[in-house]
């Protein structure tokens, strides 16, 4: 992922924030608890010198004497674990909390960008703060059945609405558990407001949560980014467009909906079987039934998607005019 220097040194910038502020906390915890008993700040410079003492006769040599310190340091340690253990404290909450585990609020894992970096990279190019702000709203705690019928069915499966939600709900579920350890896609379809957008924003947040990076399109907005990425010679648009090919899930919302042309065609099956090749993950939302799918788009398009995604049809009473009613 290219990043321009400025975009890289405000990254770090934040970075560097994280960890100063992670030390500013983890120094007022140390004193909040070293208050409750005086012994521990005791503990600690008698560690300290005899840290000093083994490092001398390391080097001197001294293993006698070497063997003695060691025994001294470990009776010092499970002294002060034995006191933070009465106050109900353990070594860890002496230790920085992270805002990020696995790359320690660095944004480097072994050498490589962790899933936070590419994630806050991906957030600095598309100002996602608007689409985070949704999923605070649309999420699964949030997400309601009774707004799916009972009463109505599907001929073809036999299964209401209610009961489609709920496998629906279920697929994304497992889709999310297997993320790190299976590839798989996954296409919402149904009419209009029968909540396919709100169950994508759903997947979104758990992801984003776990520390994935996801981008989130509108068909509208993806076939922009491919056609100034074509035309125009721009840095920005040039990191959208690998971006969209690098990101662990990409949301496509609406697809259906753009002027369809060759040009979208091919850039649609590019980006689809790039993803599929490299194992990333697309999520996509189409107000297209399969069968209006196949005469849109091309044999190869639909093959590639009808055997390598999870199709799920959602269906039912319009869910925002019911929110308007209500």
């Amino acid at each position: 992922m290219a990043l321009s220097n400025s975009q890289y040194d405000e990254l770090f910038r934040r970075y560097n924030t994280l960890q100063l502020e992670n030390e500013r906390r983890r120094q007022a915890r140390t004193k909040e608890i070293y208050a409750k008993n005086p012994r521990l700040d005791v503990i600690d410079e008698e560690i300290a010198s005899l840290s000093v003492a083994q490092a001398k006769r390391l080097i001197e040599g001294d293993d006698s004497a070497l063997a003695d310190l060691k025994r001294q340091l470990s009776l010092l340690r499970r002294e002060k674990e034995d006191i933070l253990s009465d106050l109900g404290y353990t070594l860890d909450d002496l230790k920085p909390q992270y805002h990020c585990p696995e790359c320690k609020d660095t944004g480097y894992t072994n050498g490589k960008r962790c899933r936070c970096f590419i994630q806050a990279a991906i957030d600095l190019v598309y100002t996602q703060s608007n689409i985070k702000e949704i999923l605070q709203a649309e999420n699964f705690a949030s997400f309601r059945y009774d707004y799916y019928s009972e009463q109505i069915k599907d001929e073809a499966t036999g299964l209401t609405s209610l009961e489609s939600a709920k496998h629906a709900v279920k697929n994304c579920r497992r889709f999310i558990e297997a993320f790190d350890h299976e590839f798989q896609n996954l296409c919402f379809y149904g009419e209009a407001g029968v909540g396919k957008t709100f169950l994508s924003n759903c997947v979104a947040k758990e992801l984003l949560d776990s520390g994935h990076s996801v981008i989130y399109f509108t068909a509208f907005q993806l076939f922009d980014i491919f056609e100034k990425n074509m035309f125009r010679e721009d840095s920005d648009v040039i990191l959208a467009h690998q971006n969209i090919f690098s990101c662990d899930l990409l949301i496509i919302d609406d697809l259906g909906t753009e002027l369809s042309n060759s040009f979208t065609t091919s850039r649609l099956f590019l980006c689809l079987n790039e993803r599929i090749l490299h194992k990333k993950s697309t999520l996509i939302s189409t107000n297209l039934n399969m069968q209006d799918m196949t005469a849109v788009y091309s044999e190869r398009i639909c093959s590639r998607i009808f055997s390598n995604y999870t199709m799920i049809k959602l269906f039912g009473d319009d869910i925002r005019l019911k929110k308007k009613l209500q």
